[in-house]
Formats: structure tokens, sequence, C-alpha cells
């Protein structure tokens, strides 16, 4: 069976029409051998206009039906979800090449986001204030946005969307979702599923999650479009400082979850064997194409020698190669810009004076399949491509002396998204986690850089956006508040002691 024959295979299963075919639509390749999947058909401007327009007549009457109702939607799409698992995790390993245990892992991000929203769409809370005025009652209210935009990545084609759309559902928000275009057959996926679930619950589909197919340009009519409320976009920094600056033009919200040039701190007393293992995975897990891979690493010089030399020793038999194939810990890079932006930024580490331990491609499959080792790249000190994320798997090291320095070096880039310290010291653990220790949105301790679950907000700061999805109270940001007085007495005093008699 050929890869294509299989994504129709996979929608069969799904209980969804396959993707048609479309002549001149965007080609969409796996990278496990370069094939093709499909041609799916972009969305016009017309169907965007469209598209959008239902959503927001559709947000009239959601935001009118009570928040555990809409928790019960969120409910069924995440238990569709799970009876799905195992061909919505092949289809996310087809499309971006992720070994089989991480598409199923992200899958299970997308039950687990739905069972968190179930359980919040019954504490949309409030406040209740003192007032300062007799027989008055000062409230905080949250209510609906509207719709809420989506712009997601290929690396999460899943799990993204699922964190902001089943906190947006529960809000009382309804959506409009631009995938990226080079993995539009998982959102095809995921949004049928989802349509599906609400017609089976005899729920008004049309609106309630529009789906829209394209590049750039389907990306920028969105955020333009002054219906949109929310847009919640995960990408490149590039993009989202477009983002954020054509939001800001309209005063829109802006929701960013961009890039990371994630560190670790290993300290003389941590537990090597974790912290190998910690790296192997936040290094070279995804093949590097998560925000939250981890791309720096800042060792004690006492014991910098020791653990390079380990690392390479596992960075040399970390298996390569099929991601379907049981075994495999490392699939191939999305496409050949992904290889060539690699290799750009190992050439500039070795102009620099680095020492580069792997990072070539390996010969796995076909020529226009893109498979790497890899790299591990020593420099004297935080300087060149090392300053700058490189979306692949490269683990640049340098050593530092006190932990101060190395809290310094941590920070000294413009990403802040995730960090992490290896230590069995709980000062230095309970100083990178303090306001002077790390200035990322997430700060681990004895554990890698990614992972994050979904119980905890998870963004970052600096270049990152700014912005949080999934848990904690990110659900906040996909509301609107007020802040109500209400006067049940006969008199009206003024706050502030304000006397003004008419």
């Amino acid at each position: 069976m050929t890869y294509c024959t299989e994504i129709k295979t996979l929608f069969e299963t799904l209980g969804l029409a396959a993707p048609t075919d479309s002549a001149g639509g965007i080609a969409v390749h796996t990278p496990i051998d370069g094939s093709l999947l499909a041609r799916v058909a972009p969305s016009t401007d017309a169907q965007v206009g469209a598209a959008i327009a239902r959503a927001q007549a559709r947000a009239l009457s959601w935001r009118d039906s009570p928040a555990p109702k809409r928790g019960d939607l969120v409910r069924a799409f995440g238990e569709a979800v799970r009876r799905h698992k195992q061909p919505l995790g092949r289809l996310i390993s087809l499309e971006t090449g992720k070994i089989v245990q991480e598409g199923l892992g992200e899958v299970q991000e997308v039950v687990d986001i739905c069972e968190f929203a179930v359980g919040l769409s019954r504490q949309l809370y409030g406040l209740s204030i003192a007032s300062e005025r007799a027989e008055h009652k000062l409230l905080e209210t949250w209510h609906p946005l509207g719709v809420v935009g989506i712009i997601s990545a290929f690396n999460f084609p899943m799990a993204v969307f699922a964190w902001n759309a089943a906190l947006a559902l529960v809000c009382g928000n309804t959506l409009v979702w631009k995938p990226s275009e080079k993995a539009p057959l998982s959102a095809l996926a995921l949004s049928g599923l989802l349509l599906q679930t609400s017609t089976e619950l005899g729920l008004e589909a049309e609106g309630l999650s529009e789906l829209l197919i394209g590049e750039r340009a389907v990306g920028e009519a969105l955020v333009a479009h002054p219906a949109v409320k929310l847009v919640s976009a995960t990408g490149s920094t590039t993009m989202g400082r477009a983002v954020g600056i054509a939001c800001a033009a309209q005063f829109k919200r802006s929701l960013l979850e961009l890039g990371g040039n994630n560190a670790a701190i290993v300290c003389p007393s941590s537990n090597l064997e974790l912290v190998v293992r910690g790296v192997a995975f936040s290094a070279a897990g995804t093949a590097g194409q998560r925000c939250t891979s981890l791309r720096r690493l800042i060792v004690h010089r006492s014991i910098y020698a020791a653990l390079v030399a380990a690392l390479v020793r596992v960075f040399e038999r970390l298996p390569v190669g099929d991601p379907l194939a049981d075994g495999t810990l490392v699939g191939p890079l999305i496409d050949q810009r992904a290889f060539d932006a690699m290799q750009q930024a190992l050439k500039g580490a070795r102009d620099a004076g680095a020492q580069v331990h792997f990072g070539d491609r390996e010969a796995v499959g076909e020529a226009a399949a893109f498979y790497v080792r890899p790299a591990i790249v020593e420099l004297a000190t935080q300087s060149g491509p090392m300053l700058q994320e490189t979306f692949a798997p490269i683990l640049y090291v340098v050593p530092y002396d006190s932990f101060d320095e190395a809290i310094a070096i941590n920070n000294a880039v413009s990403h802040g998204l995730s960090s992490a310290v290896f230590t069995q010291d709980l000062r230095e653990a309970e100083v990178f986690t303090s306001a002077r220790g790390s200035d990322c949105g997430i700060a681990n301790v004895n554990i890698g850089t990614s992972g994050a679950e979904i119980g905890g907000a998870f963004g970052g700061e600096k270049e990152t956006g700014g912005g949080r999805e999934s848990g904690s109270d990110a659900w906040k940001a996909y509301m609107r508040r007020a802040t109500n007085t209400i006067n049940y007495g006969s008199s009206l005093p003024l706050a502030q002691g304000i006397r003004f008699e008419v």
C-alpha cells in the first residue's frame, strides 16, 4: 500500500470523506520518503470571507448555550479522538515524519486538553469585590469574545489546535482554523471529527469550527478580518511579529506562541545519567522540530568533558530512520528547507571555530527525504548561530564557571520559551526558578525543556510572544472581562466620596 492510498484508508477508518485530489492544489508530501500524499485545494478569498461570516453568525447563538453544555461537545469530541487514537497518530507520522510514539502522544494531548476543558466549563468564575458604597455590589464577569482565529504550525498539527479550540469552545467562542500548508491532512481529519461530533449531538455544525486551507495570504486574510476578535498564532517569530502588528492596528487581541532558543544548565551536583536521558529526548526528539527542543547546553567546566563524551556516545547510536518502524527514535526533517537551514547553521559554527559532532545527512530511504544524525556543537562561548533558533536537531554546548554566569548565558538570547536546570543543590534550583533566575515562561528542574503537561499554561517571553495556551488560567485569553456595579439601594452615593447634587 502506498502512503497516498493509506491516507484514504485512514480517513475511511475515521468515518470521513477522504481528501479529494485537487489539480493545482497544495501538494502535501510525506517527509518519510518525499512521496505525494495528496493535493488539497486552497481556500479562495470568497471562501475565507464566507467561513468567517458563518463563524460570526454561529457565535451569536453559541454564546447563549450554557457553558456546561458547551463542555458536553468538547467531552464528546475528546472521546471520539480517543477512540481513533491509532489512526490519528499514524496520520500525524505520515504527514510530519514524527515517530509513532510521538504521533500517538500528540493525539493524547488532544484528549487531555478536552478533559481539562470539560472541567473548566463549570469553573468559568469571576469575582465578587467589596464595594466602598453602601447597598452596592461590585462584580467581575467574563464573556465570550466571538470568533477566535487559530493559526497552527506543522510540528504539532493537531495538539496546538486542540489547546486553543477546547478552551475557546467552552468559553463560548466559535473557531476559524488555518493550519500549516505543510500539514493540512491532519487538520482535515481533526476538524472533520469535531464537526461529526457536533452533528451527532444534534448541534448546528455550520460555523462552529471553520477550516481554511492555504499559504500566507489565507492567514493574512484571517488576521485582517474585523470579525475575528482573537488570533492565536503558533510558528516562527517572523510570522508572529507580522500577526502581532496586524492585530495591533485593529486593537485586536493576539495570542502568540513562537520560537524558542531553549537552554539547560548542568551543575556539578547533577545526576549525569538523568542529564543524558533528559538531554537526548529534549534535543533529538521530533528531530529537533519542537519549539521547546533543547538547543543550548550550559555545562559546568568540571564535568564538561565527561558529559560531552557521554552525549557523543548516545547521539552516535540514536536510531535514525523510518518513523513508522519500531525502535526508531529520530525521524526525518520536514523538508529540504529545514535541512539546508541546519547545514547553514553548522557551517556557521565551524567557521566560528566550533567542534561539530555529527549533523550529516543519513542514507535513509529516498533522495527526496531528509534524515540527519542530531548534531552536538562545542563552542568556547555563546556566540554566532547559537544565539539564533534553528529548527533542527543541533545541540550547542558551552562551559561555565559560576552559577550566576550560567543564568546570564541562559537569559542572553532573544527568545524566552523553555529552560531547565539539572542540580541536586536546593539553592541552585530555587534561584533558577526565582525572579533573578531563568527569564523563560517555562523553568524546569531535573527534567528537560520539552514535554510540557496540559495542566500548566504554555508559552514564553520576549520573542516567544508572551502568549499562554493550554492549562492554568489560560482560558482568560479567550474571554472579555467586565466589571459590574449593582446598586440595590434607593440612594446614589458616588465613589471616592464625591458630592454632585442636582
